[in-house]
C-alpha cells in the first residue's frame, strides 16, 4: 500500500488558471478587437474624406433662402352685374429674394396696398372662381407690386405672389 500512496503523491494535477487570469485575457482580447475596429474605421474614413470634400467644393453654393413677406388681409367690393353685393377677402404673402426688397416694400406699403385694392375692386366674382382666374390674378398683382414707387427708381423684384386667404362672397 505504500506504493500506491507514493504514486498518488507523485502525480500532481496542474492548477486551473485563476479567475483573475481569465479576466485579464478577456480584457486583452477586447482591447485588441476595439483597436482593430478603430483602426479600420479610421482607415476607411480617411480614405474617402478627400473625395467628399472635393465633391462639395465642385458644387456651387446653395441659393439664399427666400424671404416671405405677409401683407395684411384686404377686403374689397367686387364688380357685379346681377345687382348683388360681392366681397373678396384676400390674404397675400410675397416671396422675395432679398431683405432689401422687403424693406423697400415696407417703406412704400400705402402705395402698394392702394394698387392692389384698386386692381381687386375692378374684378368680377366669375373671373376669380376658376383656378386659372386666380393664377392670372397672382400674375397681375405681381406686375403691379413690382412697379417702381419713385420716378426713375428700378422696379422691385417679387419672385411670387402667394394667396394665404381667398374668400369670395
Amino acid at each position: 500500500m505504500a506504493s500506491t500512496t507514493a504514486n498518488q503523491q507523485g502525480t500532481v494535477q496542474p492548477a486551473s488558471p485563476g479567475p483573475m487570469k481569465r479576466i485579464i485575457l478577456i480584457v486583452l482580447i477586447a482591447l485588441i478587437a476595439a483597436g482593430a475596429a478603430g483602426a479600420g474605421v479610421w482607415f476607411f474614413m480617411s480614405r474617402h474624406a478627400p473625395a467628399a470634400g472635393a465633391a462639395q467644393a465642385a458644387t456651387p453654393a446653395a441659393p439664399a433662402l427666400p424671404v416671405f413677406f405677409p401683407l395684411e388681409p384686404m377686403t374689397v367690393n367686387l364688380q357685379s352685374d346681377d345687382g348683388q353685393q360681392h366681397y373678396l377677402r384676400i390674404g397675400l404673402t410675397l416671396k422675395l429674394n432679398d431683405l432689401k426688397v422687403q424693406q423697400e416694400l415696407t417703406d412704400h406699403m400705402p402705395e402698394v396696398r392702394s394698387r392692389v385694392l384698386l386692381a381687386l375692386s375692378n374684378k368680377h366674382p366669375d373671373d376669380l372662381a376658376p383656378l386659372d382666374g386666380k393664377r392670372t390674378l397672382a400674375t397681375e398683382l405681381k406686375t403691379l407690386i413690382e412697379q417702381p414707387t419713385d420716378k426713375g427708381a428700378a422696379p422691385v423684384e417679387v419672385e411670387d405672389v402667394l394667396f394665404t386667404e381667398f374668400v369670395v362672397q
